[in-house]
């Protein structure tokens, strides 16, 4: 199918599997919350299910903020019935507290929209990676012309993904033109499709001084806090660059700041950071080789048709075989 001008698709949209009989949940209306917005309530609709207020028999809720956890766990318990809930984020940390108190119940059943936001976000982490390759961030900068040549190519380098998920598949696909030679560093060995070298993350310390670019695509959990700090960014080349589009939380900020300063690294960029908003002020924004694009890696307008047809599968395995998409793990968190 030909795509639309910035149209993106889900590469994990058919990636449905079939839940145990034990978690699947019963078919019923879907109340989406905290406000029900049209193109979510259409793409209920078109899977042929019913959006309703929220009642008693209500059995799935399309929660469409990536916040507010509180008034969601008052509402699945004052609400028994509910046994579906999407969360409209790949990310799910924020909800990490609620998620853990249904780790030992197969109902509900949680997804997410994992995988569905890659093609965005692998853009952006390609156009990040290029820019710093190239100088960008002293360019935008200058304010007369350089009388120095600055800038990479990135063909042929070596790139460490951190992650190995939907969005670090589509980078790989992104810098296969780049001939460059992929080194994934995710839980376990096993080996990721694509990558021509998997690593657990117990291995991170040991790849990071051969890589030339580091891109972050982790889950945010209490084991990846802060992977990223003054021993990694030592063990770094001076030449090296990276790229955050997953969760500030990766990252201690601090010793970003002082690797920075101490040229242990080339440059950073941020889509995401630790606190978010970055306060004004901060040494970050005013870090001469640092970019940061204020979490605008999949804008709104992006993400809401990607959000649309993940409710609609989801909605569909809801009321029919059973197969669905972005299924969380609520004991891991993601």
């Amino acid at each position: 199918m030909t795509r639309a001008p910035g149209q993106h698709r889900d590469p994990a949209g058919s990636d449905a599997v079939p839940v145990a009989a034990d978690r699947r949940p019963t078919a019923g209306p879907v109340a989406i919350l905290p406000h029900d917005k049209k193109e979510f309530a259409d793409a209920v609709i078109a899977a042929g299910g019913t959006v309703g207020p929220l009642s008693d028999e209500t059995r799935g809720v399309v929660w469409l903020v990536a916040s507010r956890p509180d008034e969601l766990t008052d509402i699945l318990d004052s609400h028994p019935g509910i046994e579906w809930v999407q969360l409209p984020w790949a990310g799910v940390d924020a909800f990490s507290g609620l998620l853990a108190g249904y780790a030992d119940r197969p109902l509900p059943l949680w997804t997410s929209a994992k995988g569905a936001y890659s093609e965005p976000v692998a853009e952006h982490a390609l156009a990040l990676t290029l820019a710093l390759l190239r100088g960008l961030p002293e360019k935008a900068r200058a304010t007369s012309w350089a009388t120095t040549e600055i800038g990479q190519s990135l063909f042929g380098m070596n790139v460490v993904i951190v992650g190995a998920g939907g969005i670090a598949v589509e980078i790989m696909r992104l810098l296969s033109v780049f001939d460059t030679t992929v080194t994934v560093v995710r839980r376990t060995a096993t080996p990721l499709a694509g990558a021509d070298r998997t690593v657990a993350a117990s291995e991170l310390l040991e790849v990071l001084p051969h890589a030339d670019v580091v891109i972050l695509a982790a889950a945010s959990t209490t084991e990846t806090k802060h992977l990223l700090g003054a021993a990694e960014f030592a063990a770094m080349k001076p030449s090296a660059v990276l790229v955050n589009i997953a969760r500030g939380a990766l990252i201690d900020t601090d010793a970003l700041v002082e690797a920075l300063a101490a040229g242990e690294i080339d440059g950073a960029a941020l889509d995401v950071t630790d606190p978010e908003p970055l306060p004004d002020g901060h040494p970050l924004w005013t870090e001469p080789r640092c970019i940061i694009t204020s979490h605008s890696a999949d804008t709104k307008a992006m993400t809401a048709p990607l959000l649309a047809g993940r409710i609609e599968v989801n909605v569909t395995a809801l009321l029919g075989d059973g197969r669905f998409v972005g299924v969380v793990d609520t004991a891991a968190g993601y």
